[in-house]
C-alpha cells in the first residue's frame, strides 16, 4: 500500500484514468467490429460508411495514448484494403 500522500494520490488518478482509457479502447474496438460485420456481410456501402467513421475514432486513440500509432495505421490499412477489395 501507499505510505506517502503523493502515492496514495497517484493510485486514485490511476484507477481513475485506467476507467476513461477502458472505455476509450472499447469505443475503438466497438466501431471496428462495425466495419468488420459490414465486410462480412458483404455490404460495400455501410462498410465504406462504417470505415469512414472508424477513421478519426482510431486517430483520436492515437492522440489520446491509448492506442499505438503504428496500430491505428496497420488497422486501419487492413480495414481499407478489405473495404476495397467488395
Amino acid at each position: 500500500m501507499a505510505n506517502t500522500p503523493q502515492a496514495r494520490k497517484r493510485l486514485r488518478r490511476n484507477e481513475k484514468r485506467a476507467e476513461i482509457n477502458g472505455a476509450r479502447v472499447s469505443r475503438i474496438r466497438t466501431f471496428v467490429k462495425k466495419v468488420e460485420s459490414a465486410i462480412a456481410g458483404g455490404d460495400k456501402t455501410a462498410a465504406a460508411e462504417a470505415l469512414h467513421a472508424a477513421q478519426p475514432e482510431l486517430a483520436r486513440g492515437v492522440a489520446r495514448g491509448v492506442m499505438h500509432k503504428n496500430t491505428a495505421s496497420r488497422k486501419l490499412s487492413r480495414l481499407t484494403k478489405a473495404v476495397a477489395a467488395l
